[in-house]
């Protein structure tokens, strides 16, 4: 998957900035520095769409009005991105395999989950 650009509104405050995320309802966020804020809007936007069927398309940043003081930054978002670094969990599949092979890889040791694994990167094309 590849990035969505979403335009957020920065606005400043006495320390760092609040952000929200226009085109999605309800998305809003903080940091400290702008770095923190970019990186918690990231996070507020994978927040807002763990469940969505369907993402929400980015409007143009021109579209966007903002008051005296506020900026509009678009924001990255990858959802592949986002579950690497929020989604440590592991999921058991079971697979059938010829039984010849099965033992040709357990004589050489092979990881069957490490295997798979790196297998459905390349598949996938994630990187």
């Amino acid at each position: 998957m590849k990035n969505i650009f979403y335009p957020a509104v920065f606005h400043p405050e006495e320390v760092g900035f609040s952000v929200t995320i226009p085109d999605i309802a309800g998305c809003f966020t903080q940091g400290d520095t702008m770095d923190e804020a970019v990186e918690m809007a990231q996070d507020a936007i994978g927040l807002m769409l763990e469940d969505a069927k369907e993402y929400p398309e980015p409007s143009a940043p021109s579209a966007i009005r903002t008051e005296d003081g506020d900026f509009v930054a678009m924001i990255p978002f990858n959802w592949v991105d986002y579950k690497r670094r929020n989604d440590s969990r592991s999921v058991k599949k079971t697979l059938t395999i010829p039984s010849w092979l099965n033992e040709a890889a357990e004589a050489a040791h092979i990881n069957f989950s490490g295997v798979l694994q790196d297998a459905l990167v390349v598949k996938l094309n994630i990187q």
